[in-house]
């Protein structure tokens, strides 16, 4: 024996908790702790938010808040193993497209996605020709290749296999995606070609096309449509769960099995800058399609079902366009988080118009920094065991699958969308959300928020205007209208910027800040940023506490409007002589930034309109536009 031999034997001390001289905190105790601090405040109203689809988000999740019955967010991209790199092109010429697709594979790329013409579209011809100009010196059997064709996607898919037939890409070598969604182009433009029975014919012979080729999907079950018309995360999965449903009906109507006919359909969604949100959406989506799957009796195809994800195009803004960089690397990050399979992200100039070769390259890096420098791709279901996240991606599920059944009981998706109940909804939660990002409840940074007057640096070439849509043989009387959530913004903006090039400067209003900077920088700093947003420059802002300075500065700095600056105190104090002097001096109109108790007065001396955080922008810009003249 050993001499050390009874030493080893001695078994070691249990290391002790890190807090083990602290007593443990309970959820209790930190509620008493936030109603100290909340004095008597509605904690619901004050520390409790919601989604779109209602869903409460509370400030502290616990291990009481996880769902009983967990369900860990099925990978199918699978624990180490990169997510597919997209990148967009949307070329009418081949040759054009053929160097920015070169380019991109050698920047990192694994898959290029390719705009097709069709009704309603710009993009390359749906011919053999066109594509093989687009893909010359492409390795076929490498790089994976994207549809997006609308309604062309059968002659677009057929061009492709007669290329690979060609070039001699063996079956099992084919990386695709077909993307045909016919009740999604329905959605989207109001019409088909041909009726809605021939084109889902279409869809189940573009399956049986594939079925010999495991790495191609025909069809997508896209929700990517819904959400840039407005969805909140739960009428996405619903959509996109419901037109999934569809599509495995009228396959097994032909004869294919649900389980042959999951392997040939991907399920389409958006990642926005919402990092947690899209997270719990994807991981919502995966529970979902396997749910559907497991009715079908084909769980196993269901967990290997593809998310295809693509970036928001509605979040994106024109106006400081470098603030898009910031948003879609969160929503890749949410994307990889989620488990996509594969993520497209739009250039950061995507909203005004074509993206250069910067641009293209800024979209690339993001996908390699997070794969490479963060590891992203290395574990699976990173979120899964998070409190917030479990539920979260539970409630969004639930809310998912409630909507799913409503449009289930209309009678599925082609029905739900020829009574325009799909449309409604989304434009419902549309205008909803606009509200709240006009109210300040939501902020868009570099539009909404610290917008940033003058030239930004950025110049792209404009999209070419897409033809107008033809109505065929199916119509439906509502459809999916794309809105990005700055726009209401960036037309103040564009009309500003009109009126600047006809009269050689900006709209302006004078601020007369009243007392010291301490006193009035916050509120003047606020009312420069709110009337940014509109486009409108400011012109003065030197505090003040006498007056007919106030009264004198205005008549000099040439402006037709005045906004008085201060906190309520200076208000009560010099207010009211102030309005009266800024009257006298000229001023059309006279508006006070903030929200005091008493303003009776502050009005009866002149005081026009109160202009105050939670006040409706939008509308207070389009009168300020109104008055001055843009």
């Amino acid at each position: 024996m050993s001499p050390n031999a009874s030493e080893a034997a001695v078994p070691a001390a249990a290391p002790e908790p890190l807090a083990s001289e602290f007593a443990a905190a309970t959820e209790a105790d930190w509620m008493r702790l936030v109603e100290k601090v909340l004095k008597g405040g509605d904690f619901q109203r004050r520390l409790v938010s919601r989604t779109a689809d209602g869903v409460s988000v509370k400030p502290l999740y616990v291990r009481g808040d996880r769902p009983t019955a967990v369900a860990r967010a099925i990978d199918a991209r699978g624990a180490g193993t990169a997510w597919d790199i997209c990148q967009p092109h949307v070329f009418a010429d081949p040759s054009q497209a053929n160097a920015a697709i070169l380019e991109d594979l050698e920047g990192g790329v694994t898959s290029v996605l390719l705009r097709v013409a069709a009704n309603g579209q710009v993009g390359l011809p749906a011919t053999q020709a066109a594509f093989e100009t687009a893909l010359k010196g492409v390795i076929l059997d490498a790089a994976g290749i994207v549809l997006d064709a609308r309604e062309a996607a059968p002659d677009a898919a057929r061009a492709l296999m007669a290329l690979w037939d060609a070039s001699g890409i063996t079956k099992s070598a084919r990386q695709a995606a077909f993307g045909f969604d016919p009740l999604g182009t329905l959605a989207m433009t109001g019409t088909l070609s041909t009726p809605v029975e021939t084109a889902l014919q279409q869809a189940v012979e573009l399956v049986r096309s594939v079925a010999d080729q495991p790495g191609v999907t025909a069809l997508c079950a896209d929700g990517r449509p819904y959400h840039e018309a407005g969805a909140s995360e739960a009428q996405e999965l619903a959509a996109a769960l419901a037109t999934l449903v569809a599509y495995l009906r009228a396959c097994e109507g032909a004869g294919i099995a649900p389980a042959d006919a999951l392997g040939s359909i991907s399920v389409g969604l958006a990642a926005d800058a919402d990092l947690f949100a899209t997270i719990a959406k994807l991981r919502a989506a995966r529970r979902l399609v396997l749910r559907v799957a497991e009715a079908c009796g084909a769980e196993a195809a269901g967990r290997a079902v593809p998310l295809a994800v693509t970036t928001s195009a509605r979040m994106l803004a024109r106006r400081d366009p470098w603030v898009n960089i910031l948003r879609t690397t969160s929503a890749t990050a949410g994307a990889a988080f989620g488990g996509a399979s594969s993520i497209t992200v739009l250039p950061f100039t995507w909203a005004l118009g074509a993206p250069d070769a910067f641009a293209r390259r800024i979209a690339r890096n993001t996908h390699l920094v997070l794969q490479e420098e963060s590891s992203l791709a290395k574990v699976a279901d990173p979120a899964g065991g998070s409190f917030y996240i479990e539920r979260l991606s539970d409630d969004i599920a639930k809310a998912a699958w409630a909507l799913f059944q409503e449009i289930e009981a209309r009678g599925g998706m082609r029905a739900a969308l020829e009574a325009g109940s799909v449309q409604a909804a989304i434009g419902k939660t549309a205008m909803e959300r606009a509200h709240r990002i006009a109210t300040g409840k939501e902020q868009l940074t570099g539009v909404s928020a610290f917008p940033r007057l003058g030239n930004d640096g950025v110049s792209v070439t404009p999209w070419p205007a897409p033809p107008a849509v033809t109505k065929g043989a199916a119509n439906v009387t509502a459809t999916l209208v794309p809105v990005r959530l700055g726009q209401p913004f960036e037309d103040l903006r564009d009309k500003a910027d009109a009126f600047t090039a006809r009269n050689g400067q900006p709209p302006q209003i004078f601020l007369a800040a009243l007392g010291d900077l301490a006193t009035h920088s916050a509120r003047s700093t606020w009312m420069r940023n709110f009337l940014a947003a509109g486009g409108i420059a400011c012109v003065g802002g030197e505090g003040t506490s006498n007056t007919a300075d106030v009264g004198r500065m205005f008549a000099e700095s040439g402006a037709r409007i005045a906004c008085l600056c201060s906190s309520d105190a200076v208000y009560a104090e010099l207010g009211e002589a102030a309005a009266s002097m800024l009257k006298t001096a000229g001023a059309q109109s006279v508006l006070l930034a903030g929200r005091p108790k008493d303003d009776a007065a502050l009005k009866a001396a002149g005081v026009d309109l109160l202009v105050y955080a939670g006040v409706d922008a939008v509308e207070v810009l389009k009168k300020l536009h109104a008055l001055l003249g843009v």
